[in-house]
């Protein structure tokens, strides 16, 4: 492929020379200028930072320059003479602009994810009343239930975790009973661990008896019910689930909330939500970035150092650890940001793309956790430490919990459905509950849910995770 190169000062022609050398060789012609002009009123991440330099009236870098004309000259079109768009592809990072200004935000979502971790503490609290973590899960605005942070008033929010807890627009609009059903398993984790476990919080568990039970060798000390369970770890890795989870794969990502109403057509025309830098469509995409991210400090301008929460962060790290599953955070995050990349630039089948890699992807995270704590409890069992066992079998209950809110790509369907859920977590609390839990239990349940998610039981079981 021939490639020439015209240079010369404002006025010197190079328009003029290019557009006729391009129609007698048939070359194609890339002016940096129209290029510049095409990024900029498609609103490319690379259009919008070239945008800023030229409002403030400064010379837009070379880097960017290079950047969008490596790009354009990537093309083996050698017949047209028509502008060639260039691919789209993720920014570096989860950085968008309009007009100058920051165009992403998702504060409510890091407001509910300190509120669930304030909540899930507190449970740990035998001091606390039933009243009071009742109120802290359906928190009122204006309520002292919470410590503020810098930055982030909780108190005077008007959010709470309750009311989106089991509430995504798929799998439970149509569906308020089983929704009610299952915000009230978190009410009764809340209920009972005041009502059994901290009237028992110095005495020694048995089965059967609620109490306390202290690791092997002076480890940690584990508060559980009588079949073994701490309530604290059911509430807050069901939260992963029940919460983070389903607000973003069943809500936020979901064409019923993007693409609900005049969202298209707004987004297709720049229409922009009333007093922001984003349009409808933007922002959803933004609410669900902010369920997994929103926790740490810049995730928007710097690449995420995950395990800042409690929650789905912190096990995303933890797989993400694990060799046999290495480079699935690069894998999620480079979704989030192509998919929004592709709302900015109106492509909405790419943006369902990603829609799929994200429930794959975050799907998989619930499955490897429920597994390699399943299988952390039968190591522990044999070893005949019994805290260190229900501690792990506690947070593989969580996480068994919320497999009903993964999502099968392109369908409405989770790997595995509340009666198959309910299955799993009848056979952990079947007698004396962990008192009682064999090993081939716990491989039998272990090869039911990798099998599902393609994956082996030694992967998921990896102590590097």
């Amino acid at each position: 492929m021939r490639k020439l190169l015209i240079m010369g000062p404002p006025g010197a022609g190079k328009g003029t020379q290019a557009k006729i050398l391009a129609e007698k060789y048939n070359l194609v012609h890339l002016s940096t200028g129209d290029i510049l002009r095409n990024e900029i009123q498609k609103k490319t991440v690379t259009g919008l930072e070239a945008q800023s330099y030229m409002d403030g009236g400064n010379l837009v870098p070379d880097t960017i320059l290079l950047s969008i004309i490596v790009m354009s000259c990537s093309s083996d079109d050698e017949n047209s003479n028509s502008f060639i768009e260039p691919a789209i592809t993720a920014p570096a990072t989860y950085s968008f602009f309009r007009d100058g200004e920051n165009a992403v935000s998702y504060s409510g979502q890091t407001t509910r994810i300190e509120m669930a971790s304030q909540t899930a503490s507190a449970i740990k609290d035998p001091l606390k009343t039933q009243a009071e973590l009742d109120a802290m899960f359906s928190h009122i605005e204006g309520a002292s239930d919470f410590e503020d942070l810098p930055g982030l008033e909780l108190n005077s929010s008007s959010k709470n975790v309750r009311s989106k807890t089991a509430a995504s627009v798929d799998y439970f609009s149509s569906n308020t009973t089983v929704s009610n059903a299952l915000k009230a398993d978190f009410d009764s984790y809340i209920g009972e661990q005041v009502q059994e476990v901290f009237p028992n919080w110095d005495n020694v568990a048995s089965a059967g008896n609620s109490g306390q039970l202290q690791e092997n060798g002076g480890g940690s000390t584990r508060y559980i019910n009588g079949k073994g369970l701490e309530y604290n770890q059911a509430f807050a890795k069901g939260l992963i689930g029940a919460l983070i989870t389903d607000q973003i794969l069943n809500n936020y990502l979901s064409p019923s909330v993007l693409d609900a109403g005049d969202n298209i057509v707004n987004n297709d025309n720049d229409v922009l939500d009333e007093g922001k830098d984003y349009t409808t469509m933007e922002h959803k995409w933004d609410e669900a970035f902010g369920y997994l991210y929103g926790a740490e400090e810049d995730p928007q301008n710097n690449i995420p150092v995950l395990g800042v929460d409690d929650f789905l962060n912190k096990y995303l790290a933890k797989v993400e650890g694990d060799p046999s599953f290495a480079g699935i955070a690069g894998d999620i995050y480079d979704a989030f940001k192509l998919g929004r990349e592709a709302i900015v630039r109106k492509n909405y089948t790419l943006r369902d793309e990603q829609v799929s890699i994200l429930r794959e992807k975050i799907s998989l995270i619930i499955a490897v956790r429920s597994v390699y704590y399943l299988q952390a409890g039968k190591t522990y069992i044999a070893e005949n430490n019994p805290a260190k066992a229900f501690h792990n079998l506690s947070e593989g209950y969580g996480f068994i919990f919320s497999l009903q809110f993964t999502r099968i790509p392109n369908t409405n369907s989770p790997y595995f459905d509340k009666p198959q859920v309910d299955g799993f977590i009848d056979q952990l609390m079947a007698g004396n509950g962990f008192w009682d839990l064999t090993s081939e239990t716990l491989d039998q349940m272990s090869e039911q849910i990798a099998a599902e998610f393609g994956f082996t039981v030694e992967a998921a079981a990896d102590d590097n995770n």
